[in-house]
């Protein structure tokens, strides 16, 4: 049995959490979230509390799916009231960024300047040339354009440059001595 699907779901306040048969709708301040539950997980509110379970007791995979929508649900309620981050950092001599609107323009040592287009429900910010922020409301989405953003550059381990995550520590190696 999933110890995660029993935990019960808190709700902060200013989140409304809406169950229509199998679908899943939480509202918040930032924006709205609509999911649909796998026909093997029953969900159920209680006041200010979500609670998670298999319909079959004995079925495992039920279990573990009811753990996977509750971890869902979290993160979809996260997103809703707090929102999401990531930082990325860019090491390097003349590797830069710039937000213009909807876009990402990076300066990243090639021969032409690299455009990345923001998906919906998606904004960065660039507080100074080496930094990125990207913030939004889907867990999923952010790290996903982070990880495109990274993939452009990403960094090496000699000298470490490149695109990185701000939390990211890169194992360096030694260069080839002669003899």
């Amino acid at each position: 049995m999933s110890r995660i699907a029993k935990k019960a779901l808190a709700l902060p306040k200013g989140v409304e959490v809406s169950i229509n048969g199998q679908s899943l709708k939480v509202k918040g301040s930032k924006g709205n979230f609509e999911f649909t539950v796998h026909d093997a997980v029953e969900v159920a509110q209680e006041d200010n509390v979500l609670k998670f379970r298999s319909r079959n007791e004995s079925d495992s995979s039920g279990w573990a799916l009811a753990g996977t929508t509750r971890a869902l649900a979290s993160n979809m309620v996260k997103g809703v009231s707090e929102g999401f981050e990531k930082k990325l950092q860019l090491v390097g001599v003349g590797y830069r960024a710039q937000a213009q609107g909807g876009k990402l323009n990076l300066s990243l040592g090639y021969s032409h300047p690299v455009v990345y287009e923001m998906p919906e429900g998606v904004t960065v910010e660039t507080p100074s040339q080496t930094e990125i922020i990207i913030r939004g409301i889907d867990k999923q989405k952010i790290g996903q354009v982070a990880a495109e953003v990274r993939a452009y550059r990403p960094p090496e381990p000699y000298k470490g440059k490149g695109v990185k995550y701000a939390d990211e520590t890169i194992l360096r190696k030694e260069t080839k001595k002669k003899k």
